[in-house]
């Protein structure tokens, strides 16, 4: 009972961070005239939105921040967790201040992006690699067993650290959606790292992240005040990454991240399609944009997949339980 007490309140606290502090930022945001663009070739009704202030990511890092730091003491997983969020949200805040301030509309360039990640998820999975004993015996969901990746850990982790955080990055597409798709994968982790792992950092970070993204779904919901930027989506990345690096649950994120992973192979499969035919398999990728060419509101394809994530965290559950 005192466990789920101090997660709601380290949620509370992370909620109420956002909820202050936001009507402060977010003009903030407009008077230094950091709005969206939006491209072209995406969906014409967005159009609407560009000017929309972005990179409110800043406000999810600095709520998950206060709070993991002030609410357990410092481990090194809480330590590496926080390193991990706030390094790759450096990166999206690389990306944004690019795109925005220096008027390129791609950002980063693709070697820098991908130099800058890899240089992060090499120190993240070489950390948790010599300092857990246990690190690389993965949990396989629904077979009660692991699986021990030995000295090949540290590459396979950082191919899946890289492909989870722009997975979660491909998400951040529509008003609500990141955010709303995180706040239930979080809530899944929270659950899973106090009940079957014992991990009480991971179980805070995943509590403030709850509080943090339900806090900026208040700003971000349709139709969003303020968007969180690649410095929100990274980051966002960045933590779910932590949830699984220290948690050794890696295996669970094509289930009860299931979102992200069919984000980021609706994207490989046009790409991939398109080169081989000059065709497109989806109408528009990632596949949000697809529902929404198909007629969806916005708000609809937004409430379906946050109705999917809670259905596949309760698949996820029983695969673990």
């Amino acid at each position: 009972m005192l466990e789920i007490t101090e997660l709601t309140y380290t949620a509370i606290i992370s909620f109420l961070i956002v909820i202050i502090l936001a009507p402060i930022f977010i003009p903030m945001l407009h008077k230094f005239k950091f709005g969206q663009t939006i491209r072209p070739e995406g969906p014409q009704s967005h159009m609407v939105k560009s000017g929309t202030p972005t990179m409110g990511g800043i406000l999810i890092i600095f709520s998950i921040l206060i709070t993991g730091l002030t609410r357990v003491e410092i481990s090194s997983d809480m330590k590496l967790g926080l390193i991990c969020m706030t390094g790759f949200g450096i990166i999206g805040f690389l990306d944004d201040f690019i795109k925005i301030k220096m008027k390129r509309n791609l950002g980063l360039r693709a070697y820098q992006k991908i130099i800058l990640q890899v240089a992060l998820s090499f120190y993240v999975a070489y950390t948790q690699y010599i300092s857990s004993p246990s690190a690389t015996e993965l949990i396989i969901p629904f077979f009660n067993s692991t699986i021990n990746l030995g000295i090949l850990y540290i590459p396979i982790m950082m191919f899946l650290i890289i492909g989870t955080v722009n997975a979660v990055n491909l998400t951040d597409g529509l008003d609500g959606l990141a955010s709303g798709v995180t706040m239930i994968v979080s809530a899944f982790f929270m659950v899973y790292a106090i009940s079957l792992v014992g991990n009480k950092e991971v179980a805070i970070l995943a509590a403030a992240t709850v509080g943090a993204c339900l806090g900026f779904l208040g700003f971000n919901s349709y139709p969003a005040k303020v968007f969180m930027g690649d410095t929100g989506s990274m980051a966002l990345g960045g933590v779910v990454v932590a949830f699984v690096i220290l948690t050794n649950s890696f295996l669970l994120i094509p289930i009860v991240g299931g979102i992200y992973f069919a984000e980021a192979l609706s994207v490989i499969i046009q790409v991939g399609y398109f080169k081989a035919t000059r065709k497109r398999f989806f109408k528009m990728a990632p596949i949000h944009h697809h529902f929404e060419q198909c007629g969806w509101h916005e708000t609809k394809v937004v409430y379906v997949f946050w109705i999917v994530t809670v259905l596949l965290s309760w698949i996820g559950i029983l695969s673990v339980f």
